[in-house]
């Protein structure tokens, strides 16, 4: 296959819709819609509990749109819901039609994310010597959109500081991104369907993954998706309440969008080498550290030192779920074992905004909240370890 590291680039921008716009975003814009529409922790967390929800829905409903509509069309389908969905955050202010929003976009994310991983493991399969290398380029795809979001939400919230309601001019920014990432994402689906017509409509087979074989990993998964969403939705609010810039904000998050890019180089060979649940729960646990340094210390390099360590991290865990599937079962059932692990990443992310949040609302605040994700992180480090190559 010629430029195969030109289609995973590409594909990436699903990565980059999926979760580094449509679901991350959402925590640049926390502070100003909590300030201007009067939320507690607990709800502002809720919002991201409601497009962890969207997402465990269309994780659930996306093997039955696989094997109907094709990778390729289920793909790209999905991208243009989820740019539809955030353009609509910016036209409400009340909490119901908000928190629909947010869920209706977590659907639309699990169709681009489920699809696109899919593809890139069937891209990997292609490109043995370079598989860990390609499947890491697709989810480092959601750096890209940190990256974006970094740039692109502190500039609209100062640009629109004086008008009513100004955060839902980021809002629509960011949908404007979303779309022309939709658009480019159109090329590699014609590539795929040509290049794999069978891969992008083989569906889950349910009759070959079983869940109990992996039943420590997906527990492990569970965990990280409880104990990440904690500092991903909350991380800048903390540092908003501790009095740090616009400017600072976009540097720090920024960094992190640019560490998840350069993770997939960084973990390519631990993925490639673990067939068992050893790289997850690795990953895991680095994480931990990552997560609890912020609510241990104020200091701005230990603060940038957490971001760029999350960043280099949590997307290459989401990888390696997708290099175990890979390692341990035929390709006919990747989708199912795909939407196995994103079902349990989702129903994962539902308990931990909410949670994080109601602890926050608490004495110890937003720093406490984060001690909570990071013990949930080095739980899910734990019984990862325990998952054996079958």
């Amino acid at each position: 296959m010629r430029h195969p590291w030109a289609l995973a680039l590409a594909l990436s921008l699903a990565a980059a819709v999926s979760l580094g716009i449509t679901r991350f975003a959402y925590g640049l814009l926390l502070p100003a819609m909590r300030a201007d529409l009067d939320w507690t922790y607990t709800l502002a967390g809720a919002m991201n509990t409601a497009n962890a929800l969207g997402y465990f829905l269309g994780a659930l409903m996306t093997p039955w749109l696989l094997k109907s509509m094709g990778a390729t069309t289920v793909l790209w389908g999905g991208a243009g819901l989820a740019s539809i969905f955030m353009a609509l955050s910016g036209f409400f202010t009340g909490t119901e039609p908000l928190l629909a929003q947010r869920l209706l976009a977590g659907v639309a994310s699990a169709f681009v994310f489920i699809a696109g991983g899919l593809l890139a493991a069937g891209l990997g399969a292609r490109e043995p010597t370079r598989s860990g290398f390609l499947i890491g380029v697709y989810y480092g795809g959601t750096g890209l959109g940190i990256a974006v979001s970094a740039v692109l939400v502190p500039w609209v919230l100062e640009w629109a500081a004086n008008r009513e309601h100004g955060w839902r001019w980021a809002w629509w920014a960011l949908a404007g991104a979303c779309l022309l990432a939709s658009a480019v994402l159109l090329w590699p689906a014609r590539v795929m369907a040509q290049i794999a017509p069978a891969q992008a409509h083989s569906g889950a087979q349910s009759a070959h993954f079983r869940w109990r074989q992996f039943a420590y990993a997906l527990a492990g998964y569970t965990f990280f998706g409880m104990g990440y969403i904690g500092y991903m939705t909350f991380v800048v609010a903390l540092l908003r309440e501790r009095g740090s810039s616009a400017l600072a904000v976009t540097i720090f998050y920024g960094l992190l969008g640019l560490a998840v890019i350069a993770s997939a180089r960084i973990w390519a060979g631990l993925l490639d080498r673990h067939k068992n649940g050893h790289a997850l729960a690795t990953l895991n646990a680095l994480l931990g550290v990552a997560t609890i340094l912020p609510a241990l210390t104020q200091s701005w390099p230990v603060v940038l030192a957490s971001g760029l360590l999350f960043g280099g991290v949590f997307l290459s865990v989401v990888a390696s779920t997708t290099a175990l599937v890979r390692h341990n079962l035929p390709q006919t059932a990747w989708a199912a074992g795909i939407s196995a692990f994103t079902t349990v990443f989702a129903a994962g992310q539902i308990i931990g905004p909410t949670i994080v949040g109601w602890i926050a609302d608490g004495p110890g605040g937003l720093a406490r909240g984060l001690v909570y994700s990071a013990l949930a992180l080095w739980a899910g480090a734990a019984l990862a370890w325990r998952q054996k190559a079958l």
